[in-house]
């Protein structure tokens, strides 16, 4: 859900990975043999105490991949590039694709293509989580947007190269 997915990776994205694409590509995308099982707080290593309690209430919890699986015939498992048919076949609900410009929010029950989430959205604002407010036609269903904004103290890094376009995680 965005309320939950997007935040992190938006917090991810300004704090842990010092707002760099292709850091945070390579963690989430090329460093994992399988894919994602969950997202875990410690994307948010190096953002503020408040923004962090902000965003989990006080919870911590590891983030888990889908790289200890075991196939029937024992051997390793691959990723598979996932399609309507495996994300139906799932019960996967949304896509989130890392853009150089920020994150596309994809209501994979509704479409095929999402709204852009700008990297620079505060990790605080509130998203409305129903697939069919996320039209690929209109902005970023916002239900509230914060009073002010955190401490963007997190390292400035070289910018990301134009065109990268890589998806980040399916759930």
């Amino acid at each position: 859900m965005p309320s939950v997915h997007l935040l992190l990776l938006l917090a991810a994205y300004q704090y842990k990975f010092g707002r760099n694409v292709e850091t945070m590509c390579q963690h989430l995308i090329d460093d994992v043999a399988v894919g994602w099982d969950e997202l875990g707080t410690d994307l948010l290593d190096g953002a503020p105490p408040a923004l962090v309690n902000a965003l989990t209430g006080g919870d911590h919890w590891p983030s888990r991949t889908l790289d200890h699986l075991v196939t029937p015939d024992g051997s390793p498992p691959v990723r598979m590039s996932v399609t309507d048919t495996t994300a139906d076949e799932q019960d996967m609900q949304w896509g989130y694709v890392l853009h150089t410009e920020g994150i596309e929010v994809i209501s994979l029950l509704h479409e095929d293509l999402g709204p852009v989430v700008d990297w620079a959205t505060d990790p605080r604002t509130v998203f409305n989580d129903h697939p069919a407010a996320w039209s690929c036609l209109d902005p970023a269903p916002t239900i509230r947007v914060p009073r002010s904004t955190p401490s963007q103290s997190a390292p400035a890094t070289a910018p990301a190269k134009a065109g990268t376009t890589r998806p980040a995680t399916r759930r």
